[in-house]
């Protein structure tokens, strides 16, 4: 009776990791829709300069669910960021970059996407990954689950070079956290080198984070 009992859990353990395989791999990351950069409530507006920068961090459920790539189980934060340009002149992003600095004063840069796509596919060294993931000598099922997610990766980040008049551009910065005590609650995200048409640099941003809450 007792074998018959195991062998039937088994089984259905194996239905139930097979229905989550399928489920993972059937599944699309599709990107937010952003708002005006004012609307959010962690925001930095400068309106001299009518340019407005807003974050919105994706660690909890349900936001973090839109991403294939459990994210926070890796160690890294992935956060919304969104930079509206009201003014009649555009903006470039060519030179911004992105930092987080924790309530306890750890300061980190936001990851490249290589250093993203080598902490969630397990891959150690110095290999450079391409769209194609170049060298990677990934085969099978992780092959194809490493492509999906260096492509999450690729849709997700926020990769605008400048924003237009009177428009909003948005995207993801991952940072990571393994190990940093309290990344969120009390932290601060800094923008600097964003510059106008004319080259010269705008007032760093610096926006408190304000943590995601589940409904």
């Amino acid at each position: 009776m007792f074998p018959r009992r195991l062998a039937h859990a088994c089984f259905v353990a194996l239905i139930i990791v097979g229905f989550s395989f399928s489920l993972w791999g059937s599944k699309e990351f599709v990107p937010p829709r952003a708002e005006n950069a004012n609307t959010y409530p962690a925001k930095d507006a400068h309106p001299n300069e009518k340019v407005t920068a807003a974050v919105e961090p994706y660690n909890t459920a349900p936001k973090d669910q839109i991403f294939i790539t459990p994210y926070n189980q890796e160690g890294i934060l992935p956060v919304f960021l969104i930079i509206s340009n009201d003014g009649d002149r555009p903006i470039a992003l060519t030179s911004m970059q992105v930092e987080l600095v924790t309530a306890g004063r750890a300061k980190l840069l936001s990851l490249s996407t290589d250093d993203i796509f080598r902490r969630v596919a397990h891959i150690s060294g110095d290999t450079n990954p391409q769209p194609r993931l170049g060298p990677l000598t990934l085969s099978g099922n992780k092959n194809k689950k490493a492509q999906k997610q260096y492509s999450e990766i690729l849709n997700a980040r926020f990769a605008a070079e400048g924003v237009e008049p009177h428009t909003t551009k948005s995207g993801f910065v991952f940072f990571d956290v393994a190990g940093v005590s309290q990344p969120v609650d009390g932290a601060h995200i800094y923008l600097t080198g964003i510059t106008d048409s004319a080259g010269n640099e705008l007032l760093y941003f610096d926006i408190p984070v304000t943590p995601s809450k589940t409904p």
